[in-house]
């Protein structure tokens, strides 16, 4: 499937343009290879130091079939605007040094401590995405989930598919158009994108060991600033409650003996994006979900609709439903209540 990659830049596009010696892009990489969800996101600077202010159109003028000699009256579009908040994540890592000089191998060594932090800080990243909510946690930034929680109420309930579950070890499955007009990620104004990490070099630790000793030590500062902004909520899907103990691949007479239907209600996801001709489409999911996705449509008889193939750049495979990439996303394999 063609995508506009100029007009969708990923978070390693946009690192690469903001650092020119290349240093961000390597820790970007190291990202992209442990959470999926980051090889599709747009990512876009924010007009605000400390999020970004969208401009939504909300209403369309009148138009006025007039007969001869008749007027027309004026009309106008209404908007309203909204202002999203970016958080700022951070982390520190101290080594001690004499640890880390041993057998002169002082730069790999360290290395090996930012591998986890970068870790840590992309799984609270991948969760916040989904799960992060500014009423409970005012220093983080409010996620898809919150967003598309409520299929009564708000018009973007249209978008919220329910998959029958009604316990509490639910998963959902996240279909997202990703562009600047529609969805993406947002960095403050003049801000860097991705993880900046910072080697602050050699530094004393007072009360190392609680007891007022003091320690050599070598400390990298990690930060990570990151927010989300959803202009068009027609671009976001949630297929919500769906029962994990309930799903079968026990095909008859059209359908799966117990829970829900995956294949049938991710075509009813791509049926409700307006258009994927201008956005990066993908689906995220849990592992589980997924596999339980190729066993159902190998089930049916349908094992074409998932596909798999290899991304030119690296040895990486991705799976596609309809041509649009399945993405793992671990934060995912959490338990849900029901959305109702």
């Amino acid at each position: 499937m063609a995508t506009l990659s100029v007009k969708n830049p990923t978070l390693l596009d946009l690192a690469t343009r903001t650092d020119p010696d290349g240093s961000i892009a390597a820790v970007v990489e190291i990202l992209a290879e442990t959470n999926e969800i980051l090889d599709e996101m747009t990512w876009v600077e924010g007009n605000l130091t400390t999020g970004h202010k969208t401009s939504i159109r909300t209403g369309l003028p009148t138009p006025t079939w007039r007969k001869m000699y008749g007027g027309v009256q004026p009309s106008k579009s209404t908007t309203v605007q909204v202002t999203d908040n970016t958080g700022m994540l951070e982390a520190y890592s101290e080594v001690d040094k004499a640890l880390a000089d041993l057998n002169n191998n002082t730069a790999e060594f360290r290395l090996s401590e930012d591998r986890p932090h970068i870790e840590g800080m992309n799984q609270e990243i991948a969760d916040t995405l989904f799960f992060g909510n500014e009423t409970t946690e005012p220093e983080a930034f409010t996620g898809f989930g919150p967003r598309f929680n409520d299929n009564s109420g708000p018009a973007n309930a249209d978008n919220i598919i329910d998959g029958g579950g009604s316990g509490s070890d639910n998963a959902s499955i996240w279909l997202v158009g990703w562009s600047e007009q529609t969805v993406h990620g947002i960095i403050p104004k003049g801000s860097k994108a991705g993880i900046q990490v910072e080697d602050l070099g050699r530094v004393t630790i007072e009360d190392a060991d609680g007891s007022n000793g003091r320690m050599e030590a070598y400390r990298t500062h990690y930060r990570w600033d990151a927010g989300l902004t959803v202009r068009d909520w027609r671009y976001v899907v949630r297929i919500a409650n769906i029962d994990k103990s309930l799903l079968s691949r026990v095909f008859t007479s059209g359908d799966f003996s117990t829970g829900a239907n995956l294949p049938d209600l991710m075509l009813q996801a791509v049926r409700l994006l307006p258009s994927i001709a201008s956005v990066r489409p993908s689906f995220y999911m849990s592992r589980d979900i997924a596999t339980w996705i190729a066993r159902q449509t190998s089930a049916m008889g349908q094992g074409g609709l998932v596909s798999l193939d290899q991304v030119a750049a690296d040895m990486r495979f991705t799976e596609r439903f309809h041509g649009i990439p399945m993405r793992r996303v671990d934060v995912l394999a959490a338990d849900e209540a029901q959305v109702s």
